[in-house]
């Protein structure tokens, strides 16, 4: 099932500055001694280092990624280094050439959508063995009929497709098509860094290596930056799974712990707990719990619109930054957001017969329903005042409002100091 709207455009941030980067970097024509050294190694030494890392968390599927992209490098480099030292190409440049075109786009695209799902031994195993044996197939046929594989390689298939433009043997062309429709299906069924940094990586193959003799160090560049992409991209996940909250995809707790420590002078900070969550997670099961959390994380989401940000606090509890503002300034937009999830009802309905889309969910929530539920919160409010000389103790003074909130009734918005509650929609509580 696809989902595309879970899909962000800071997920291709890091790979797609790296493409540019490599692409700003591969049309500069003259270059020093110090960058002519460094992009000799630089492919190497990003192996090392990016696949040490892979290696140390065990991410045996973007280690076989960079190992597949070194090869094609080292097998396509011997031939642009004997192109630069003799002025002409050697005698197997042109089966090598196509071989790597072929068989890189395939490699890649079979790596990238294999996820690690067994024993990690067996994985790296698996991987292996499936590299060497399309490996020494490929060689094989390259010792023992040069010319055949050449010319089968190079037969134009498709006339009709075939244009003046193409750099690659048509066969390469399909396989880089195939494999950009894998990886766009992977990363709408699954949005994830990861999936967006190898989606950018092939596009940057598939740039380069028509490129291959004739921009210098192109290849050098690119399979460089394409490494690192896969590095930068288990990166950007490590950093998610540390600040980010997966089932509600706010911010986590170590996230806001970070920007507490960056708040100014002047600021608001609200604590909101969802009421009598336990009791509702008991009575409807947790799968029901979980569509509450992610329904309330939902719309705090939308606070941005009043200056603020929400974060997953822990369990059922969620807090509210507000920085920069005043207490008044941040109420009405509070009332708002409690209000909008107190009118919202839940439809409940078995896992087989769940909506296929936002459009459908919406008209079953319209029509009548056998069964629903409706969720109510409570907010604690604090403004940071003199005698607060950390975050901690305004987040402290927002938890005790919160405490009030509840004690007066839930569903309701009460501030630091204040002894009656604001309205509310209603006094039920959480009531199916």
């Amino acid at each position: 099932m696809l989902h595309p709207s879970a899909a962000r455009l800071s997920h291709f941030l890091p790979a797609g500055g790296l493409f540019l980067a490599g692409l700003a970097a591969a049309y500069v024509k003259d270059l020093n001694v110090f960058f002519t050294s460094l992009f000799n190694v630089l492919p190497t030494l990003v192996l090392l280092l990016g696949g040490a890392y892979c290696a140390v968390y065990r991410r045996q599927r973007e280690l076989s990624l960079m190992v597949t992209v070194y090869i094609a490098y080292y097998l396509l480099d011997t031939q642009t280094d004997f192109y630069r030292d003799n002025g002409r190409v050697r005698e197997d440049a042109a089966v090598i050439f196509h071989l790597t075109c072929l068989l890189l786009p395939v490699m890649y695209s079979l790596y990238a959508a294999w996820e690690e799902r067994t024993h990690l031994a067996q994985d790296i195993v698996a991987r292996l063995a499936v590299l060497l044996v399309v490996g020494s197939v490929a060689l094989g046929l390259e010792q023992s009929y040069p010319l055949q594989v050449q010319n089968w390689l190079a037969d134009i298939r498709w006339p009709a497709l075939h244009g003046a433009w193409m750099s690659l043997i048509q066969l390469s062309y399909l396989m880089f098509l195939i494999g950009f429709g894998v990886l766009i299906w992977q990363y709408l069924a699954k949005p994830r860094p990861l999936h967006a940094a190898q989606l950018v990586g092939l596009l940057a193959l598939f740039w380069a290596l028509p490129k291959t003799f004739i921009l210098p160090f192109t290849l050098n560049i690119m399979c460089s930056q394409v490494m690192l992409m896969i590095a930068a991209g288990v990166a950007h996940e490590a950093y998610q799974m540390a600040f980010r909250d997966e089932l509600t995809g706010l911010p986590g707790r170590r996230a806001l712990n970070e920007r507490m420590q960056r708040l100014g002078r002047n600021y608001v900070l609200a604590m909101t707990d969802v009421d009598h969550f336990k009791k509702f997670n008991d009575t409807h099961g947790h799968d029901v719990g979980d569509q509450v959390l992610r329904l309330v994380a939902s719309k705090l989401s939308k606070i941005t619109n009043g200056g603020g940000k929400a974060y997953r606090y822990g369990g059922e509890e969620f807090a509210i930054v507000f920085a920069g503002k005043a207490i008044e300034e941040c109420l009405p937009h509070l009332e708002v957001i409690r209000e909008t999830i107190a009118k919202y009802e839940i439809q409940l309905r078995n896992k087989e017969n769940r909506p296929q889309d936002d459009q459908q969910g919406r008209q079953r929530r319209g029509a009548s329903a056998a069964s629903s539920v409706s969720v109510t919160i409570s907010i604690g409010v604090a403004e940071r005042q003199p005698e607060h000389r950390t975050p901690e103790e305004v987040l402290k003074a927002a938890d005790q409002a919160l405490y009030a909130a509840k004690g007066a009734g839930r569903n309701c918005v009460m501030a630091h100091g204040q002894t009656s509650r604001r309205g509310a929609v209603r006094t039920t509580e959480a009531a199916s």
